[in-house]
């Protein structure tokens, strides 16, 4: 996944709103599935006072952006940004179930 490839990662993973509309945002972290895994597995701590939880790991993610507002499925155009050691803040259920957002 690089910066680049937004559009053709979402569409290929069908990321969508329920409504079929473009989401606003999808943030992709770059890493293999067992070092996010373990952000809900005893490598993270809990974010403020919140049900959420921070990784103790930095990570690299691209943020995917919206260029195109009011976009339906399949004409979404983003445009991506890579970040790089960033602390991601995830709900856990078991697994990470949802992004919430990055810290640098």
């Amino acid at each position: 996944m690089t910066a680049k490839k937004c559009e053709a990662e979402i569409k290929n993973k069908q990321i969508y709103n329920v409504d079929n509309s473009c989401k606003d945002t999808n943030t992709f972290i770059l890493s293999d599935y067992e070092k996010v895994k373990a952000i809900c597995n005893g490598h993270g701590s809990p974010h403020k006072n919140t049900c959420l939880t921070e990784s103790k790991a930095k990570f690299s993610i691209v943020k995917c952006e919206l260029k195109n507002n009011g976009g339906r499925k399949p004409n979404c155009q983003y445009k991506g940004k890579l970040l790089t050691n960033r602390i991601v803040v995830v709900q856990c259920g078991g697994l990470p179930v949802h992004f919430e957002k990055d810290i640098l």
